[in-house]
């Protein structure tokens, strides 16, 4: 939206920087690193970081050490597994539909598809399918970052069954938001995000990827190229996300991206 929108990556440091690990129970943070990086590094959710380090937010500092494994801890990450696999997801006070997906390995388009949710309004106390089990059609991920990438790869093989690829290649995604202090929320081709939070929209560049293209991306689902950006240039894609913490655990990765036909 030509500088109007908010974008998580001008606020973060490169999350494509590595960690120094200091022992098996603690990390070393250097700059560029997220707790989204970091728990994709050690197998565990932000959730888990944040309680195992009493953190109340997601920003950490260089130098920082962070507790990523513990006796204790390990105990945790097995109930956590545990709970990945169950069926159902009862919603609690501070979730979000994209937290839940995240947490429960499987993508934000499964989750709303498996619920038959048409929006990202969600209460305490709602209960959510989270597992494949209980729609055989489809097979999410486990909690692991191997199993994730295989429902990641059944996905997108089914979307390019759907639909004609007429381009595909590997792009370096970041996310943002549409509120900041001065931002519109209006992306460059007119789309109203604060009145349309549910809208599947990315940032891209027009010499890459037209404007109003539809897109398949990996881990987020169909979009709409109805956005640019002064940093995306190239094989880059900023993806939009309606909460401001969803978007900051988002950080920067890189996936596969489809422009389809129709």
């Amino acid at each position: 939206m030509k500088k109007t929108v908010f974008s998580i990556a001008a606020t973060v440091a490169l999350t494509g920087a590595f960690a120094t690990s200091v022992s098996a129970e603690e990390y070393k943070i250097n700059k560029g690193d997220t707790l989204w990086s970091i728990s994709q590094k050690y197998n565990v959710s932000v959730d888990q970081l944040k309680s195992w380090n009493d953190l109340n937010s997601n920003l950490i500092y260089p130098n920082q050490r962070l507790t990523v494994s513990s006796e204790s801890s390990q105990s945790t990450t097995k109930q956590q597994s545990t709970s990945n696999h169950s069926s159902t997801y009862t919603v609690k006070s501070g979730d979000t539909l994209w937290g839940i997906a995240q947490k429960h390995g499987i993508s934000l388009d499964q989750l709303m598809a498996w619920n038959n949710l048409s929006s990202s309004l969600i209460h305490p106390g709602d209960q959510f399918k989270v597992n494949g089990k209980a729609v055989p059609a489809s097979q999410p991920a486990a909690s692991t970052q191997n199993s994730n990438s295989t429902a990641t790869h059944t996905s997108t093989k089914s979307q390019a069954s759907e639909n004609n690829v007429v381009k595909e290649f590997t792009a370096e995604a970041t996310a943002y938001t549409a509120y900041c202090t001065g931002c519109s929320g209006v992306t460059a081709t007119g789309v109203d995000l604060r009145a349309n939070p549910n809208q599947k929209v990315i940032a891209v560049d027009p010499n890459v990827i037209p404007l109003g293209s539809k897109v398949y991306v990996e881990g987020y689902g169909t979009a709409i190229a109805a956005d640019t950006g002064g940093a995306i240039k190239g094989n880059r894609i900023d993806v939009f996300i309606p909460e401001r913490s969803d978007a900051l655990a988002f950080g920067r990765k890189s996936v596969k991206v489809q422009v389809l036909s129709n």
